[in-house]
Order: structure tokens, then C-alpha cells, then sequence
């Protein structure tokens, strides 16, 4: 084995000849600790003690310290006198001096790749006392290299596409590999590339690690990766080298290099006759192998066709069949057509001898559907006049099953188009007739929907508008456009104008515009009228000298007549005021003056007159009034009708025996009593205080309290003077005063004697005189 000293020899020998080399004063064992054979001292110019520069191979693998190297001063005898410094770069870290004899050693393995030189100061010191015995020397010492490093790519797997038939040396794509080792030193930085795997598709340059294609015809579609080894070798691909790997992944791109194919030449189809415009039918698909822009297809109809048509799904790249016109069973029920499929992109590297592009057959069949009624026309427009009778003739509506068995179809108005159920439609065959007579100045147009519907399949309907135009009929005179404020001054002068009228008529003219006729009579002494001849007329004055006094308003009647056929003519009233104006003819009043009358009468006495005989009249009126409300009707009109007059206090019971309806205790305790009830059938005449009745004591007799109240009110001048019947709670079966009432009396009237009843006093007068002029002997 070489040693470091010997190695560091020979690169010395290498870098500087024998009779160059910078020694110092001193011989050889400066350096390896013994002086030159043939005693040759090197010299130096500047410093004579060191060299400024010394070499050491990094990957030291040693156990002791590396020998770098020895310093040496001319000042050092030898005695121990002399102290070596070192400092700098690595200074008793990395390399160490020995104080005594200059020795350099280094501490650990040194990598170049990390430092190549490091810089570094010696000192020669006097032991003793410190002092410089020469001044500060600045050294190197510089790493050498070795093949350490092997070569190392950027990425352990790359990636590349070339495109498929690409020739033979088509550029794939450049890769290299990097080595740390010293580029300038030797071989070991030298990289050679070759391939391990992807051969025989793809070769390498050795030199500049490019890849190429090294078979032709690659075919996407058959295979369209390949997984490339690359190697990297330094040493110039010399045995001993180190080594480094990446794989290569190549894709081959595509190029349309394949036409589109029709896997089946013939597609069948079934479409229902009931499918919209624009409906899809189908689709069929061609197959191209080809990917992206290269695999876009285009589907045509050849020669075109009126009802069938096709589009491309840019999606799915399929064919969709639609239809462009509406099918019918009943007429056709099958199609046949060509379809053609092409590439949208051509290369035109493969486009010589291959046809890019297919065909294919497409029959549809039409299926049949039950359709709904067709009208024969969509919209109806019909025209009626407007004199036309209710029930009269309007128009006809017709609909027919299209499907082969021709279903019968029925008629109807939507009621909801025809709220005023002006028209009627016969159910069978669409006779539309009116139901009340129409008017065109109401309205002039009426759209009513009609419906058709299966008789067979009330489910199939269709409904189409039907337009009724109302064409007029001169029916209507015209009158006055507006109406006139009127007025005629007191001094106006004969044939002044006083107003200029015109007209309007509802009806449409027959041609061009209406034209109308004014006139008044000819007979009249006030006033005439001139026709302009342009549907206006001018009303004028006939004489002069109006006066509020004679009469203050004239009314003027006024003919206008149409020139349509029939004629139609009105009379219109003119209003004219007599009022009074100045001398230019300005309006100042038209109120009429209040004038004497020949008899010496003003109209202020005439009102006041008016006025007493109102009054006369309402108080005859109001005497008669009172003299019928004081006539009374007899309460016994014959012998047949005997009635009482009964006035129920809805407190009657039944009897004594009935101990539920009524408490005793009432009748016992008046004091109990609230208020004093009067008669509510007749307003009192005057009111009296109310007067309490003794109270009886418990165990009174009924009989002697019902008595002792008939005498109260017998002698009580409160009591109303009229027949009547008082319930006091215990008459009825069972009641041990008996029936009060002369209904289930057990005489007859010819038993009875009523002349008693004058003397009962003025209450029973009248009850007197009714029933004493009845008796049989005062009949007689």
C-alpha cells in the first residue's frame, strides 16, 4: 500500500518539476521528516519556513489521524524554543498542529463534495515569550477527488408520448443524470447512458441520453405504453463504475389512422304516428378506435330526406334520427334511408387509400296511435250580421277521426268562451246557430272554442278557436255628438248664428264616412237651420227681438238623418235660452225677470197662495184620519161570535191540584210584588201611584182572598172599563173557586137578564148596551 506520503510525492513530482518546486531554505524532511538523497535544498523567495499549499485524497478510511503534512521554520533549531500555530478554516477542529515538531494531521474524513479547500494561517511563536518570530503565513490545503459519487437522475420516473407511426429515430424525449465527483479530475464525473428495458421500440444516445424510436409503425391501438429503463455509468461506462437507473414511461399519442366502421350495416326503428317535430326515433353508432378530435364523427342522410333527419351527439358520438315532419300512420307506415358516417379531422399523412368514412341502412316503421279529432281548419272565421234572429244560421265547424276506422265525433262549446251563451253548436254535425239576437255596437268580435270529441274515447278532444265577426246593419239614427248650452240674446238680429251642431252615429258607414241630413221645421217663426254639407249644421235666427219676459227658453227640434240603407233618423232636442247681453253680444243673464201680472197678482203671491191650500188640504186629510181611527169595530158582531177578550200574564196553572206550577206564597205576600203591572195591550190616560193590598193572613181562605181582590178592583178607578178576563192561577178542574169564565156557563142566554148591568156603574156601559140590546125581548 502506498502511503500518504509517498501519494502526496507523487502528485508533488506531477504538479511542480525537480527544479521548481518551492522549498524552503531547509531540506525535504520539512515535509516527510528526512532530507533529499542528493542533498538539493529547495528554495522559496518570500518564505523560506512553509509551502503555501498541500494535497489530501478525501474518503480517509484510517483509524488514526490522516498525515497532512509538516511545517517547518528556519527560526526552529531544534531546542524546543519554537511554538507552531495553526488557524483558520477547520483550526483544531478538522486539522491539527503539533506545537513542538509542526506536524498537520486531520481529525476525521474529509469530502471533497462537501469542501474542496480549506484556507488556513500558520505562526512561528517563541515559546517562551509568545513573541512573532516570523510573520503570519496563509496556506491551503486542497482535497483531491475520487470516484465516490455515483451518477443520480432528477426523477425516479419520467414521462413522454411521441405520436403513434412515428419513424425510426423520432426524438421521444432528453434525460440526464447528474454526478457529484469532480468533472475536471479524471474519469469519474464521465456518465455513459444505455438502455435496460424497452428494446427493440426504443434506443438511447450513450452520449446525451436521448431517446429515440427504434421501430417503425408503432400502433396506438395495439399497444400504447412502454416502460423504458435508462442507465447512467461514470469511469466512461468503465468496468469499476458506479451506476444509476430512471425509469421511461412513453405513451404512444393518437393520429387518425383509422376510419370509422359500421358494426352493423342495418338498423331498424319504430316510431309512434303521435311523436312531435323534432322527436327523437333512434340512433345508431359507428366505431372508431381513434381517441379525442381524431375519433369525432359527422352523420348525414344521403341525398337528404322531407321527413326523416339526423344529428350528431357530440357526447356520445351516436347518430340521433328525428323526424322534420309529422308522420301518419294512415298515409305512409314505412321509411328507408342511407345513413353516412365520416371523421370530422383528417390527417392527411394516412388519408391515401383509406376511405374515412361508412354506411348503413336505417328503416323506420310508423306505429299507429288513436288520434284525436282533426278539424278541417284552425282557426274558424265566420261572419254574421247583427240583425240576425236568435236560432238563425252562423256557420259550420267539421272534425274527423284521422285513424283508419274513423271513430263518430261529436260537437260542444266551451261554455267558459261563451258566458253569455250567445251560440249554440249541433252536437252531430257543427251547425253553430245563434241563441239571442247579437249586436255589433255591443261587441264585434265573439271567439268562442269549439271541442270535438270521440264518441268512442272521450278522451280525445281537440278544441279550435272560432272567430265570429258581427257585420253591421244600419240600425241606429244618429244624434247629437254632445250635448249644447244653448243661448239666444234678447237683442239679437235676424239670421245670427247661435250654434253650430253636429252628430254621431254607432253604426259603420257602408262607404267611406257617414253623411248626415239636419233639418227642423219649416214652420217655425224663430229660428232656422243650414246644413254645412260636412256633417255639421248652423243653427240660426229666423227674427230679432227675444224677451226673457215672453219666454225665456224655446225648445228646438232637431231631425238628423243618416244616407245608409235603411235610412235611420232621430229627433234631438235643442235647449235655447233667452238671455240677457251687452251690445257686443257677451251672455250677462239668463234668469227670467219677475214681472207684474195684469190682475194686480205677483209670483210671490201666487206661491203663497199655493202654500194656504196645501195646508187646507193637510188638515182635511189629517181630520179624516182621526175621525176613522175613532170608529171602532163592535167586539160582538152577531149571535154566532161570542168571544171574550182573554189577557193571559202567562202565569196560568192547573188548579189546586197543581202544586208545581205556582207558589201559594205569592198570592199570600203581595209585598213580594216588584212593581205594579199595568195593561199592555192600552196606554193608560193617566197614571196613578201603586197601592199596595193588604196582606192576608196564612191561613185565609182562597175563596175570601179571590173575593176580597174583585172588590179591589171593582172599586179601584184604575181599572180599564172592558170585559176582560183575569187569570189568577187557580181557575180550572179541581179549583175550588170555580170557572170565572161565561164560556162554561151552564145557562143559556135566554136565561140570562143583563139589565143589572146598568147599574155596575159607567165602567160596564158599554158591556151594558151590548148585551141588554141582545135579548129576545128587546128583539122583538
Amino acid at each position: 500500500m502506498i502511503t500518504n506520503q509517498v501519494l502526496l510525492l507523487l502528485m508533488l513530482s506531477v504538479l511542480w518539476p525537480s527544479t521548481a518546486l518551492p522549498f524552503t531554505t531547509g531540506n525535504i524532511e520539512n515535509l516527510f521528516g528526512k532530507p533529499e538523497s542528493d542533498g538539493r535544498v529547495l528554495q522559496r523567495s518570500k518564505r523560506g519556513w512553509m509551502w503555501n499549499q498541500f494535497f489530501l485524497l478525501e474518503e480517509y478510511t484510517g483509524n488514526d489521524h490522516q498525515y497532512v503534512g509538516k511545517l517547518h521554520s528556519n527560526m526552529d533549531k531544534g531546542d524546543g524554543t519554537v511554538k507552531y500555530v495553526l488557524t483558520g478554516d477547520g483550526a483544531g477542529t478538522l486539522f491539527l498542529i503539533d506545537e513542538k515538531s509542526g506536524d498537520i494531521h486531520a481529525t476525521k474524513r474529509l469530502d471533497r463534495e462537501e469542501k474542496a479547500m480549506y484556507t488556513l494561517h500558520a505562526k512561528v511563536l517563541d515559546r517562551n515569550t509568545n513573541a512573532e518570530l516570523e510573520p503570519d503565513t496563509e496556506f491551503n490545503i486542497k482535497i483531491h477527488d475520487i470516484n465516490d459519487n455515483a451518477p443520480k437522475f432528477a426523477k425516479e420516473i419520467y414521462f413522454a408520448s411521441v405520436p403513434e407511426m412515428s419513424e425510426v429515430g423520432t426524438s421521444v424525449v432528453t434525460i440526464t443524470a447528474s454526478d457529484a465527483d469532480d468533472q475536471t479530475y479524471g474519469n469519474s464525473a464521465k456518465l455513459v447512458y444505455s438502455i435496460l428495458e424497452g428494446q427493440p421500440y426504443f434506443s438511447v444516445d450513450s452520449e446525451n441520453g436521448t431517446i429515440k424510436t427504434a421501430l417503425p409503425g408503432m400502433d396506438r391501438e395495439v399497444k400504447e405504453n412502454y416502460q423504458v429503463v435508462i442507465q447512467a455509468k461514470d469511469m466512461a461506462g468503465q468496468m469499476g463504475g458506479l451506476s444509476g437507473t430512471t425509469t421511461v414511461s412513453i405513451t404512444l399519442s393518437d393520429v387518425n389512422d383509422s376510419p370509422p366502421r359500421f358494426a352493423n350495416h342495418s338498423f331498424r326503428m319504430a316510431a309512434v304516428e303521435s311523436t312531435e317535430i323534432g322527436g327523437a326515433v333512434g340512433r345508431i353508432k359507428a366505431d372508431d378506435p381513434d381517441v379525442g378530435r381524431n375519433a369525432e364523427m359527422e352523420y348525414t342522410i344521403v341525398g337528404g330526406h322531407d321527413t326523416f333527419n339526423i344529428i350528431t351527439d357530440q357526447m356520445t358520438q351516436e347518430g340521433v334520427v328525428i323526424i322534420k315532419k309529422t308522420l301518419d300512420y294512415e298515409s305512409k307506415r314505412d321509411f328507408e334511408f342511407k345513413v353516412e358516417v365520416r371523421n370530422t379531422y383528417l390527417d392527411a399523412r394516412f388519408i391515401h387509400g383509406l376511405q374515412f368514412k361508412d354506411y348503413a341502412a336505417v328503416k323506420v316503421t310508423v306505429e299507429d296511435v288513436d288520434e284525436p279529432p282533426l278539424f278541417s281548419m284552425n282557426p274558424y272565421i265566420i261572419e254574421v250580421h247583427e240583425d240576425t234572429a236568435a236560432g238563425s244560421f252562423v256557420g259550420v265547424v267539421s272534425a274527423r277521426d284521422p285513424d283508419a276506422d274513423d271513430k263518430p265525433v261529436k260537437y260542444s262549446i266551451d261554455r267558459h268562451t261563451d258566458l253569455e251563451r250567445l251560440f249554440n253548436i249541433d252536437s252531430v254535425n257543427g251547425t253553430i246557430t245563434t241563441l239571442k239576437a247579437l249586436d255589433r255596437e255591443m261587441s264585434k268580435w265573439h271567439n268562442i272554442s269549439v271541442v270535438a270529441t270521440e264518441i268512442n274515447n272521450p278522451r280525445q278532444t281537440t278544441r279550435v278557436p272560432v272567430f265570429i265577426r258581427v257585420l253591421d246593419v244600419n240600425d241606429n239614427a244618429p244624434e247629437f255628438a254632445m250635448s249644447y248650452d244653448t243661448f239666444v240674446c234678447e237683442n239679437v238680429k235676424a239670421g245670427q248664428l247661435i250654434q253650430t251642431i253636429s252628430a254621431v252615429d254607432t253604426d259603420e258607414p257602408l262607404v267611406g264616412q257617414h253623411k248626415f241630413v239636419f233639418s227642423i221645421s219649416a214652420s217655425n217663426p224663430n229660428f232656422t237651420i243650414v246644413d254645412r254639407e260636412d256633417n255639421t249644421a248652423n243653427i240660426l235666427t229666423r227674427r230679432g227681438g227675444f224677451s226673457r219676459r215672453e219666454m225665456s227658453m224655446y225648445f228646438l227640434p232637431v231631425v238628423i238623418s243618416d244616407n245608409d240603407y235603411p235610412i235611420q233618423s232621430s229627433t234631438s232636442t235643442l235647449i235655447v235660452r233667452v238671455c240677457g247681453c251687452d251690445s257686443r253680444g257677451n251672455m250677462q243673464s239668463c234668469n227670467p225677470e219677475v214681472l207684474p201680472f195684469s190682475d194686480g197678482l205677483t209670483t210671490g203671491a201666487l206661491v203663497a197662495i199655493l202654500l194656504c191650500v196645501i195646508i187646507l188640504l193637510m188638515i182635511v186629510v189629517l181630520f179624516a184620519a182621526l175621525r176613522r181611527q175613532r170608529k171602532k169595530e163592535p167586539l160582538i158582531i152577531s149571535k154566532e161570535d161570542v168571544r171574550d177578550n182573554v189577557v193571559s200574564y202567562n202565569d196560568e196553572g192547573g188548579g189546586e191540584e197543581d202544586t208545581q206550577a205556582f207558589d201559594i206564597g205569592t198570592l199570600r205576600n203581595p209585598e213580594v210584588m216588584e212593581t205594579n203591572k199595568l195593561r199592555r195591550d192600552i196606554i193608560p190616560e193617566m197614571l196613578f201611584p201603586f197601592r199596595r193590598t193588604s196582606p192576608i193572613k196564612d191561613n185565609a181562605d182562597v175563596r175570601d182572598f179571590i173575593n176580597g181582590r174583585l172588590q179591589e178592583n171593582d172599586s179601584d178607578p184604575t181599572a180599564p172599563p172592558y170585559d176582560s178576563l183575569a187569570t189568577y192561577a187557580y181557575e180550572g178542574t179541581g179549583s175550588l173557586a170555580e170557572s170565572l169564565s161565561s164560556l162554561e156557563s151552564a145557562a143559556t142566554e135566554g136565561d140570562q137578564d143583563y139589565d143589572y148591568l146598568s147599574n155596575w156603574g159607567p165602567q160596564f156601559k158599554k158591556l151594558a148596551e151590548l148585551y141588554i140590546g141582545r135579548s129576545p125581548d128587546r128583539e122583538t
